[in-house]
């Protein structure tokens, strides 16, 4: 597990989640910490496993 800084496309607010990076490349939804709204993230992770890029975007 690796912890990411995420940016909220809704509410701007930042928070901490982490990523399990023996999952390989993901995209999955996950809810803001701060105002509950569902986030797509695009996780890309480098040759050597650590994350790489991180895309937040709004759900809907």
């Amino acid at each position: 597990m690796e912890p990411i800084e995420v940016q909220c496309p809704y509410c701007w607010s930042w928070f901490e989640t982490e990523v399990d990076t023996s999952a390989g490349n993901q995209d999955y939804i996950e809810d803001c910490s701060v105002c509950c709204q569902p986030i797509r993230l695009a996780i890309t992770l480098a040759e050597d496993g650590c994350v790489q890029s991180v895309e937040a975007t709004r759900s809907d």
